[in-house]
């Protein structure tokens, strides 16, 4: 093969000499052949080969799905678009690429391809006495001397072998001044950082920061903050800092803005903690440097990892955030919430969204979200606006719901392919489609959403031995019980406001007034509000139940209850409340302390409800048998 038709003779040579190409200028063609490429955790190693001398190179995580697809193979040709070159440990040489493409497919061999030069004249040397007689001896004893020509003696010239290191040292001798600060001063993309890198500096955006937090543990006091950074290529990592590092950088960091940072650290990234899909955290000291870049506008491209409404139950619970890109149903007014670990009082908002699974979910919007961009989607709700929302927390509220947190954002009708086909979907069939709640499908399947009505199993008397239970924070369990009683002569239900749920007053004049909305209305909705007793082999308690799980329980809706009441009589009601008891069901509950008549009392109330998957409840307790066996 031509290796100069395929591969760059002298790339890796160049790219010892300019280990950090020059921000801005254009990176010469360098085609390279593919060698011994290999996994290594979630990157590839390989060789990188121009014929000649060869490299050990990096491929990072972005790169998987082109190896994995076979778009980049073993001994295939590939143009490195842009890269760093790195001292690990201060001493061998590795080359990270940050930008390539395949150009070709697996080769039948490496190339090997020695540049064949002009050699240097050879230098003949002739014996001193050409043509010399030399004298044999005959067989009759006489000496018969000839003449002899000697073969000259050939000496080529000695070729000169360059290490890479003296490529570097004279490249970096011969460079001017400005062109070796430019070369130190090279702007670094995130993918290329490590925790071998010496120096570096990167330019990034604050795409998310959070609170200034005060902390106590074992080793001491202290605050600690972190930042969400994300490159032009939209690489994000992020950013930590402690004590006087915090305190300096807080004020400094501005979200939104654009920023050069150095001389930080980087190490393995927790995964039970990481919220930033990186391999890598980065912790800042108070000794670095954070430099903001005055008159740089880039717009980072904004990653994505959206997560169907149907398939959160998986997530229920977790540490790992989701983003959901949906079309928004419903939203319901700002409320004022008081948070009990300080005593604000923050605001709150209530949207509902679907997406093409046929499924919806509730989100709590928070603070600056709730009040403006939730204003923004109440006015415009009519037209089923679509939304994309990044870093939202899955909680088992009401089965499975999402929650803004500090980093969340939230895009209106964005420019994205997920959101303009679904807003195609919606159109041409989704606004007359019938579609349920996620939370009302929780315990239908072991996958999915039946993983929180699974986990934490316990007995009542778990819950009804500890009085204290539920006083520092809500807890949750999961229960296997029967109804065993259902009071008829309590309040079942309250009159609601149709546009949020809240308690409505019976207006002066007529019609209902609802406090949330600040508007009176014709019409209200009855809710169920009801206390129900359950039982188990070891005890009894009595729970709260709301509306949506209620009428899983009974059957029918609120009104529908109330009209038996007023129009078949007591006896058809008490017996609708009858048939609901004595049935099994799994119950997720929370538990908490509240204060009544002075007095603090333990409430456990519903959050989700389903009924017993008996092949499921079997492979459950075979499980648990296994694992006393075990022990």
């Amino acid at each position: 093969m031509d290796a100069a038709k395929s591969v760059t003779p002298g790339a890796v040579s160049y790219i010892l000499a300019h280990p950090s190409p020059v921000e801005g200028a254009e990176v010469p063609e360098l085609v390279v052949q593919v060698v011994d490429l290999k996994p290594i955790g979630t990157r590839f190693s390989f060789t990188a080969s121009d014929g000649k001398d060869k490299i050990k190179a990096m491929l990072p995580t972005q790169f998987a799905t082109e190896v994995r697809s076979g778009n980049l193979q073993n001994l295939g040709l590939i143009r490195i678009l842009d890269y760093t070159c790195n001292s690990i440990l201060n001493k061998d040489k590795v080359l990270i690429i940050a930008k390539c493409e395949a150009v070709a497919q697996a080769l039948d061999a490496e190339i090997n391809s020695e540049a064949k030069k002009e050699e240097e004249p050879a230098i003949v040397l002739k014996p001193r006495d050409e043509g010399m007689d030399v004298c044999k001896p005959k067989d009759d004893g006489m000496d018969v001397c000839k003449p002899v020509n000697a073969a000259p003696v050939v000496l080529k010239p000695k070729q000169e072998v360059k290490s890479a290191s003296q490529i570097v040292n004279e490249q970096r001798g011969n460079a001017a001044p400005a062109a070796r600060l430019s070369m130190t001063r090279r702007v670094h993309p995130l993918i290329s950082l490590n925790p071998y890198q010496g120096n570096w500096i990167i330019k990034v955006r604050v795409t998310s920061k959070g609170n200034l937090r005060n902390y106590k543990n074992a080793r001491g006091e202290g605050c600690v903050f972190n930042v969400e950074l994300t490159d032009e290529d939209g690489t994000q990592i992020q950013a930590t800092m402690f004590n006087e590092a915090a305190k300096k950088f807080y004020p400094m960091f501005e979200l939104g803005k654009v920023y050069y940072v150095s001389k930080g650290s980087l190490r393995i990234a927790n995964k039970q903690f990481k919220t930033v899909k990186n391999d890598y955290e980065m912790t800042l000291n108070e000794n670095a440097v954070v430099e903001e870049a005055e008159g740089e506008t880039f717009i980072p491209q904004v990653q994505y990892n959206f997560v169907k409404i149907d398939q959160l139950g998986p997530y229920v619970g977790g540490r790992e955030l989701v983003d959901i890109v949906g079309v928004v149903q419903s939203v319901s007014p700002t409320l004022s919430v008081r948070r009990k670990a300080d005593n604000e009082t923050i605001p709150k908002r209530d949207i509902v969204v679907a997406d093409d699974s046929g499924k919806t979910v509730s989100v709590s919007l928070w603070n600056d979200l709730a009040t403006t961009t939730g204003q923004e989607l109440l006015d415009m709700v009519d037209s089923s606006p679509v939304i994309a929302i990044r870093s939202l927390r899955v909680s088992d509220f009401q089965g499975v719901s999402l929650s803004t947190v500090g980093k969340s954002t939230l895009l209106v009708n964005p420019d994205l392919p997920e959101a303009q086909n679904l807003k195609l979907w919606y159109d041409s069939e989704g606004k007359g489609t019938s579609m349920a709640p996620i939370g009302a499908d929780m315990g239908t399947s072991r996958t999915g959403g039946l993983r929180s009505m699974y986990s934490d199993r316990v007995f009542l008397s778990h819950i009804t031995s500890d009085p204290n239970m539920g006083q520092e924070k809500p807890v949750s369990f999961t229960l296997n019980a029967i109804i065993s009683h259902i009071k008829p002569d309590q309040n079942m239900w309250y009159r609601a406001c149709k546009a949020c749920n809240k308690k409505v007053t019976e207006a002066v004049g007529g019609g209902y007034w609802c406090e949330g909305c600040n508007k009176n209305d014709d019409e209200c909705s009855l809710r169920y509000i009801m206390v129900i007793k359950v039982s188990d082999p070891t005890g009894e308690a009595w729970v709260s139940v709301f509306n949506e799980h209620a009428e899983k329980i009974l059957g029918c809706s609120a009104e529908e209850l109330d009209r038996i009441k007023k129009e078949e009589g007591e006896d058809s009601y008490t017996q609708k409340l009858k048939e609901a008891t004595w049935v099994p069901h799994l119950f997720r509950v929370n538990v908490v302390q509240h204060e009544y008549m002075n007095e603090r009392r333990q409430r456990i109330t519903v959050r989700n409800e389903a009924p017993v998957d008996y092949a499921a409840e079997s492979k459950y307790l075979l499980e648990e048998i296994a694992k006393l066996t075990a022990c």
